[in-house]
């Protein structure tokens, strides 16, 4: 038989289309063109392909050899192609049977000596093949990524050899066996060793609770950057769906996926010269960025006035749309970015307005240019925004008023978050105008109060939905059924300060 066809699959954001591998022997001068869109890493497999079939006791066909990879109009990147291009010649010529081709799909880039190397995305790629129906035969290095798919008949090889005598029936592959998915443990440290900074902490479980984004405003050395990485210990677990989507694109990006990050929320603190395109992600063949990687999980920007400006207002859909949708002139890629925006400022250029000891001598012209490279839409779409105020001495050395543990407050979050799934299906973060209506009823009370805030702050009507969500979320960590005065007082509490502080400087 001169024509094979093997099933594979290629890398197109965090999806993983088929591929069907068409290889055809033809009377002819010698050669072997491979078409379908290829990258250049591709067209170089028929080298790697060559090699490989040789060194392993292969007769490489001295025929014309032509490998289709259908659909043409996908791109193709990547030495994942290498493994079904050569089984595919190799069963075009006869040397092994086509018979269990149908049933299976195969990914791995080849060595020249015929070994199988590890690709990206295999945790996609066995997702798909799972409902495709089909095995998935892959590196051995991938093997435990890809058997976190549950479902999935996932089987490893190390070697061509042992690929082929698999397709004879000379010898058994076992499908891999996934085993318990580790339990992440949250080694970010404890809430209690924060000192102090109780109206912090509270915010910070009022985000955890809400999934709200909060910002930290605070001189230097108050424990800024120390709250911010004690968020995932107070956050509850992932499901099985959110620990597959992370590590989905975790898998398909540069670094690779690791294991034994299994379930861990992800927790990302790009540096404040990072570009656009390392924050949102792109490139020729589109990548995920930074606010990909932290789907699900925390994104930290320290130093928030220090990032170019450009690079900030860049995140201003995907913190409400939760997806970001990278286009090129010839692709088009879409990656999640569910992520949960902590970030945090000195409230002046020299980060000592306020100080009693008078540190400060920045001017309010100053001040205003340094806040100013903020814009009020993007501030506009931070929940909380929380003073974080000088710790005093004595406060630091009490060891005995720690405050609640973390996994205290993961007990009150994970209760919150319960309610608010139970009632509306999604987190108070991602109620939207209906949403907000039906589900936060509040009274008289509460409601002249948020007149009055609109009136003397100046709120945007985003600002009014989002104070009632988080007023919503206050209500649901104090278990009470609908919002009071004493919910949206605490709300608002969180939308002024910007303002107070800057105003107190102008004076």
């Amino acid at each position: 038989m001169s024509l094979a066809v093997v099933y594979s699959r290629a890398q197109e954001g965090i999806t993983a289309p088929p591929v069907t591998v068409e290889v055809h022997l033809a009377n002819g001068l010698p050669g072997l063109s491979i078409v379908g869109l290829p990258e250049t890493t591709v067209k170089e497999s028929k080298d790697r392909v060559r090699a490989a079939l040789l060194n392993a006791r292969f007769e490489f066909p001295m025929r014309r050899i032509t490998v289709n990879l259908a659909p043409a109009d996908l791109p193709k990147e990547g030495g994942r192609f290498d493994l079904p291009i050569a089984l595919g010649i190799l069963a075009a010529s006869g040397q092994i049977p086509t018979a269990t081709l149908a049933d299976h799909e195969f990914i791995g880039e080849l060595a020249l000596t015929g070994e199988l190397r590890g690709i990206r995305g295999a945790l996609t790629a066995a997702l798909h093949c799972r409902d495709a129906g089909r095995r998935l035969l892959l590196p051995e290095v991938n093997a435990d990524e890809a058997a976190l798919v549950s479902d999935a008949t996932v089987l490893s090889a190390t070697h061509l050899l042992e690929v082929c005598e698999y397709l004879r029936g000379t010898k058994h592959i076992d499908a891999h066996a996934s085993g318990a998915p580790p339990t992440p443990a949250h080694n970010d440290g404890d809430l209690a060793e924060v000192r102090g900074q109780h109206h912090a902490k509270r915010a910070l479980e009022i985000a955890a609770a809400g999934g709200h984004n909060l910002l930290m405003i605070g001189p230097p050395g108050t424990g800024k950057t120390m709250l911010a990485s004690r968020l995932s210990s107070i956050l509850p677990a992932m499901t099985e769906t959110e620990a597959l989507e992370a590590a989905a694109i975790a898998s398909i990006s540069d670094q690779g996926f690791v294991t034994t990050q299994w379930g861990a929320r992800p927790f990302r603190a790009p540096h404040h010269t990072a570009s656009a395109v390392a924050l949102v992600g792109g490139g020729s063949q589109p990548r995920p960025g930074e606010i990909s990687l932290a789907h699900r999980g925390v994104l930290f920007l320290d130093e928030l006035p220090e990032f170019d400006r450009r690079v900030l207002e860049v995140l201003r859909e995907p913190l409400e749309s939760g997806r970001i949708v990278i286009s090129r002139a010839a692709r088009q890629a879409e990656f999640p970015a569910r992520f949960q925006l902590i970030a945090a400022m000195n409230p002046c250029p020299c980060g000592y307005l306020g100080d009693p000891n008078g540190r400060c001598r920045c001017t309010a012209e100053q001040v205003q240019r340094y806040r100013g490279r903020l814009s009020g839409p993007f501030l506009d779409r931070i929940d909380l925004h929380v003073e974080v105020p000088k710790v005093p001495h004595q406060e630091l050395r009490n060891t005995n008023n720690t405050g609640p543990t973390s996994a205290e407050v993961r007990q009150r979050v994970q209760a919150a978050r319960r309610r608010q799934l139970r009632r509306a299906g999604k987190l108070n973060r991602a109620l939207n105008t209906r949403d907000i209506e039906h589900y936060c009823p509040h009274d008289n009370g509460a409601a002249a109060l948020l007149e009055q805030a609109m009136e003397r702050l100046g709120l945007s009507a985003r600002a009014y939905h989002r104070v009632l969500k988080v007023a919503r979320t206050i209500a649901d960590l104090a278990e009470a059924s609908d919002i009071d005065a004493t919910h949206v007082t605490e709300a608002i509490s969180y939308r002024r300060l910007d303002r107070r502080v800057v105003a107190s400087r102008a004076v």
